[in-house]
């Protein structure tokens, strides 16, 4: 059975990654930084603004029409 070029290049990094040692400790602390940069900081620095000035869609959508028409 003849390999397609998309099944050489998965088996070329499946092969790749099954052999790192340094590279997966890496690539956790990049995962840990990436969910600590989104996760977290998203809870706390940026906080769901919209939904104080209404509760429905059409309403954030009016607000948001608004400011952006009459703020200079």
């Amino acid at each position: 059975m003849k390999k397609t070029i998309f099944h050489k290049i998965v088996d070329l990094y499946v092969d790749g990654f099954r052999n790192m040692t340094i590279g997966k400790t890496l690539w956790t602390i990049i995962l840990i930084k990436l969910f600590i940069i989104f996760a977290i900081l998203k809870l706390f620095l940026f906080p769901d603004f919209l939904s104080s000035k209404s509760n429905t869609e059409e309403g954030k959508a009016n607000y948001v029409r608004t400011e952006l028409i009459n703020r200079k």
